[in-house]
C-alpha cells in the first residue's frame, strides 16, 4: 500500500468513526429530544445534523473543481429549527456522506499535490481534507453532548464509559 493509500484510507475511517458515533448517540433520542434546544442560543442536534450535511454536499461536491461553499447552499437557514421529518433529514445527512466519500474513493495520489477553494481560499487538497475532519470532529463532540443532556432516559455510552477504561 502507498503512503498516500494509507493516509487516506485512514482519513476515511476516522469520517466513518464520527459518523457512527453520531448515529450511535442520535438512536437514543426520541423525536422531541432529536429536535430539542437544551437553552437559548444552543443548536439541537437535528439542527447539527442539518449543518453538518449541507457543510458535506456544499464541500464535497465536485471537490476538485468548484469552490467548497457553493452558490445554491444558504448556510444560515441550516442553524434555524428542523421542521421536516427526521427520516428526510437523515436522507440528507446519508446523502452528504455518500458525496463526501464518493469524492474521497475518486482522489489520485496526484490529486494530493493539488490547491482547491473553500469560500475563495486557496487550501492543499491535504489541508481540505483535515479541514473537513476537523469540522466533523468538532459537531461530533457537540452532539454527543447535547444528546447526553437532551435524553431523558438510561444513556447508553458512544466512547468508553467511565469507569471502564481498565476493562
Amino acid at each position: 500500500m502507498q503512503e498516500n493509500d494509507l493516509w487516506l484510507s485512514e482519513i476515511k475511517q476516522r469520517f466513518r468513526e464520527d459518523k457512527q458515533g453520531i448515529e450511535r448517540a442520535i438512536a437514543q433520542l426520541n423525536d422531541d429530544e432529536f429536535c430539542k434546544r437544551i437553552a437559548p442560543g444552543f443548536n439541537s442536534v437535528a439542527t447539527i445534523i442539518r449543518h453538518v450535511a449541507g457543510n458535506l454536499r456544499s464541500r464535497w461536491t465536485d471537490f476538485l473543481t468548484t469552490d467548497g461553499e457553493k452558490p445554491d447552499r444558504d448556510r444560515e437557514t441550516e442553524f434555524a429549527d428542523w421542521t421536516g421529518s427526521r427520516s428526510e433529514l437523515m436522507q440528507r445527512w446519508e446523502q452528504g456522506f455518500r458525496i463526501l466519500f464518493a469524492s474521497l474513493d475518486s482522489l489520485q495520489p496526484s490529486d494530493l499535490l493539488k490547491t482547491v477553494t473553500i469560500r475563495k481560499e486557496p487550501h492543499t487538497v491535504p489541508k481540505a481534507i483535515i479541514r473537513a475532519l476537523d469540522h466533523l470532529a468538532y459537531h461530533t463532540g457537540q452532539v454527543l453532548f447535547l444528546s447526553r443532556l437532551a435524553h431523558t432516559g438510561e444513556w447508553r455510552y458512544v466512547t468508553v464509559p467511565p469507569q471502564r477504561s481498565r476493562s
